[in-house]
């Protein structure tokens, strides 16, 4: 066997030379700078078809980067999975669609859409919504509502209004005497529904108030609200408090005994806290207490943990990814060690294992989970970069481990809010951590390999500007190309010329390893 080998991810940082609101590029990195010049280096695709999404236009996320990056494949992902199966009509076939339209047939109950509503393809797509209210009113359903939650984070941050207008019109298209659907409540989605991780649960009560019991401001449309909303608390869409769609003060679309409700998102770490709400409430669920308990029938766009068969029921079946790099790993006998805080910890888990939340082997994995802040990410950007960087050096210098691996989450959660001067602060904080990663590698003389798993912070700024003359700001990620670099590796290591992307750094680390890849991988990055 040869080194060792460390892998960094710095989240969201992605390589470009494009200036304005570069973040990356502006940024003190001498780290980061010094990799990219005197050590192997490349760059590499990390969005589009690379991480099998739709087309190049698709951006990245770090779910679909992970899945790449521990499985040395592209598998259709996400939006490209949910599209081919609405396309060919397959989704309508599953029997979670059959059953959720006939639970409320059958119930005289309503039929409920809740999921974010964009076209950013990260966690969702409006399309999808639009194919499924179409088919609901084929289906001869009477009574359907959408619990909208409001996005601003992989789109333009104050563009909630155009998917409002846009789902306005197709409602108003399909309404008549037998069908009759609208939106019900809604809300942004760091307020409310989509924690992630159990970071706070208290974002999901607040959904299940809202979206189950209507209980919250009520307004008399969306577009009444997020307007009114904006005006008192100078919002943009992702922190817009919850809102409840009122008629003679009572709200038009509660989840009720003998309803069915549709989780749209096709993303799966920000979709299992509110499944487990609806799957668990009735055995065991005691993350918050739901004063309401409807008898329905919930289904998700994807099964959103497979472990955990979460949802039972699911309309589209998520890409079974096998041949993943720790199951390669765990068969040849290597110890593995894997660190992240809360936010990105299950980018290094369970996507890094293929939609996987349990170990191939306790013997051989070591995974450590550094419990995020609950705070905004732009008043602490260097969030938990040196307590990762403290598990990561004290697991090198055990030598007890011939893999490990770390995420960086700054660069996307700072860059998500749109805050420059912080996103600037967030990136130079990992790459100061680089420093003592670099160093302890060189002291136990272990192969290092730095990379992103897709851009965001090299992109802060949107096109336009705000009525002071300032940049408008951009919250999503990029399309942008990410750095890889080789540190310390053995003597001789060169990188190949050739068109790479995450997929290509499973059979990178394999080599380095000493061991020749599966068949079924992408090949390596070096020579």
């Amino acid at each position: 066997m040869s080194k060792p080998v460390v892998l960094v991810v710095m989240d969201g940082v992605g390589w470009t030379e494009k200036d304005m609101g570069n973040a990356v590029l502006h940024a003190y990195k001498p780290q980061l700078d010094e990799l990219m010049s005197k050590w192997p280096h490349t760059t590499i695709k990390a969005s589009g078809t690379a991480v099998g999404l739709p087309s190049d236009s698709d951006m990245g996320n770090s779910e679909v980067g992970h899945n790449a990056l521990g499985c040395g494949q592209i598998y259709s992902q996400g939006a490209k999975l949910v599209n081919e199966s609405i396309e060919s009509g397959k989704i309508y076939e599953s029997a979670a669609w059959k059953d959720a339209v006939s639970f409320a047939k059958e119930h005289n109950g309503k039929m409920h859409f809740l999921g974010l509503l964009s076209d950013g393809n990260v966690h969702s797509n409006i399309s999808h919504l639009i194919a499924m209210l179409k088919q609901t009113k084929e289906e001869g359903l009477k009574e359907v509502r959408v619990h909208i939650l409001l996005d601003g984070r992989d789109v333009p941050e104050t563009s909630a209004l155009q998917y409002v207008d846009q789902l306005e019109e197709v409602l108003a298209s399909l309404n008549d005497d037998q069908y009759h659907a609208c939106i019900a409540s809604g809300g942004g989605r760091m307020v409310i529904t989509m924690d992630r991780y159990e970071a706070d649960w208290s974002m999901v009560e607040k959904g299940w108030k809202i979206h189950v019991m209507g209980e919250g401001d009520q307004y008399n449309s969306a577009k009444e609200a997020i307007e009114a909303l904006r005006a008192e608390g100078n919002y943009t869409d992702q922190f817009l408090p919850g809102f409840v769609i009122g008629k003679d003060g009572q709200p038009v679309g509660t989840i009720d005994d003998g309803d069915s409700v549709i989780l749209y998102n096709f993303r799966g770490d920000r979709a299992v806290e509110i499944s487990k709400a609806f799957d668990y409430m009735n055995n065991g669920f005691d993350s918050f207490v739901q004063e309401k308990k409807p008898n329905v029938y919930f289904a998700g766009m994807l099964q959103y943990d497979g472990d955990l068969k979460l949802p039972e029921h699911f309309l589209v079946e998520p890409p079974h990814i096998t041949n993943t790099m720790s199951e390669f790993l765990v068969n040849k006998g290597i110890k593995s060690f894997a660190c992240s805080e809360t936010q990105k910890f299950g980018h290094v888990t369970y996507f890094w294992n293929g939609n996987r939340s349990e170990k191939f082997s306790e013997e051989l994995e070591t995974w450590v989970e550094i419990p995020s802040d609950i705070i905004p990410f732009e008043r602490k950007p260097w969030m938990k970069a040196t307590e990762i960087t403290d598990e990561m050096v004290k697991a090198i210098e055990s030598g007890e481990y011939q893999f490990l691996r770390c995420n960086y989450p700054n660069g996307d959660m700072v860059g998500h809010t749109g805050n420059y001067e912080a996103t600037l602060i967030g990136v130079e904080s990992v790459d100061l951590m680089l420093r003592r990663i670099m160093d302890a590698c060189l002291k136990m003389d272990y192969t290092m390999l730095v990379m992103a798993d897709h851009g965001n912070s090299d992109e802060m700024y949107d096109k336009g500007f705000n009525e002071d003359g300032s940049p408008k700001a951009k919250t999503s990620h990029s399309l942008a190309v990410v750095p890889f670099a080789v540190f310390n590796g053995p003597e001789g290591t060169e990188v190949k010329e050739g068109d790479f992307g995450l997929a290509n750094v499973a059979a990178t680390v394999v080599q380095l390893l000493g061991f020749e890849k599966p068949e079924e991988w992408l090949e390596s990055i070096i020579k």
